[in-house]
């Protein structure tokens, strides 16, 4: 039996009846897909909240409210940042959710996010971390190791965080690693940015580019549990940039083959496609068809990113979901860095995290022998 309640209940054209035990079953997976508030915007539009009972109504306005009071403080971030900014030379493209906002674009009424990031020229990055600096975001503190891996391996600064409001910003330089299979060009996606609607100054990038990187950023992370979510996001870009532009999908088929991102984007249309129904102009499919890997590779790619896509929830997985999600976890790796560096940072890692677990042990068994020698002596 499928058990997955929220994919319906976003598409479905007609609101969807849910017994009590299904009401809980699907606020359960639209938060562990990171869709609650995508699933109570989409009721709200639709005029039909009134009708949800009372208690699944709580927290889908409850949801709402999150969703309006984040963006009230992301737009005050980014006139923070701004203003730290305001001397840096060169464009300062907000990316993802933080760009949706800025923009104005249909995906921010949904989702919700965990930091705000920066696309800057990489000959401007020291300036921009030390502007950002001097406006209160630091950097965490790394092991010598782990911030030669940021700064040398990486296509973005270690991440940074203001020392009042806690927020977390990430500082890229490109959108792909430069050791990735798919390297794209900064300079190429700064030039062709777009002034933001809020935030004076600041930009995000063109309608073809903010796709591509939303479909790159998900085939190249290789953790699907907001997978779902992002696939939206894709599929609301499509709809929204495709019919205010006769011209976008031409453009968005050009621009991936220029950037050398066919194949990403030719899995996330496939699946959004399949999910969702929202597909390319059919006088344009055939461009869109010779994006595409080859048959045996693209056949099992589509397998695995079916089971992948899937909610993450018990309810919704199978025997093959956490084969799946780790076979795409291990090829995001594979993407992002060649075999030679991959086999000693994923060694470094589990080694750190066994430590970690270790320590942690020893401190839980310091505190309840600390717990029990307290009890002794009260007794």
């Amino acid at each position: 039996m499928n058990g997955d309640l929220i994919t319906p209940a976003l598409t479905a054209p007609e609101r969807l009846e849910f017994t009590p035990r299904q009401w809980e079953d699907l606020l359960s997976q639209a938060r562990r897909s990171r869709l609650l508030a995508r699933l109570a915007w989409r009721y709200d539009e639709r005029g039909w909240i009134d009708a949800v009972p009372a208690g699944p109504r709580q927290h889908l306005r409850g949801a709402l409210r999150v969703v309006q009071r984040q963006r009230d403080e992301v737009l005050w971030e980014i006139d923070r940042l701004r203003f730290a900014l305001r001397h840096v030379d060169g464009p300062v493209v907000l990316l993802k959710g933080a760009a949706y906002i800025a923009a104005d674009l249909p995906p921010w009424r949904g989702r919700l996010f965990g930091d705000v990031d920066l696309l800057v020229a990489r000959d401007r990055l020291a300036q921009v971390e030390t502007a950002l600096m001097a406006g209160g975001w630091i950097a965490a503190r790394l092991d010598p190791y782990d911030d030669r891996y940021y700064r040398q391996w990486m296509h973005e600064l270690p991440p940074l965080q203001h020392v009042q409001r806690r927020t977390h910003l990430d500082v890229h330089h490109t959108i792909t690693p430069p050791t990735s299979r798919f390297p794209i060009d900064g300079g190429s996606l700064l030039e062709r940015s777009v002034p933001a609607v809020h935030g004076v100054g600041l930009r995000v990038l063109a309608p073809a580019d903010m796709v591509l990187h939303s479909a790159v950023h998900l085939l190249q992370e290789g953790e699907f549990e907001g997978g779902l979510r992002d696939l939206l996001d894709i599929r609301d870009l499509l709809l929204h940039f495709g019919s205010d532009d006769a011209g976008f999908w031409d453009e968005l088929a050009r621009r991936a083959a220029e950037l050398g991102v066919g194949v990403p984007l030719s899995y996330a249309l496939h699946h959004v496609e399949r999910l969702f129904g929202t597909r390319p102009p059919e006088a344009l499919r055939e461009r869109f068809d010779a994006l595409r890997a080859p048959l045996l590779p693209r056949a099992a790619m589509n397998a695995l990113l079916a089971i992948a896509l899937r909610p993450d929830h018990p309810a919704c997985d199978t025997a093959l979901t956490r084969p799946a999600r780790f076979a795409l976890y291990v090829r995001s790796h594979h993407l992002r860095m060649p075999w030679y560096q991959i086999a000693p940072h994923l060694a470094r890692k589990a080694w750190m995290r066994a430590l970690q677990r270790r320590k942690d042990a020893r401190e839980r068994a310091a505190q309840a022998a600390a717990q029990n020698d307290a009890g002794h002596t009260t007794r």
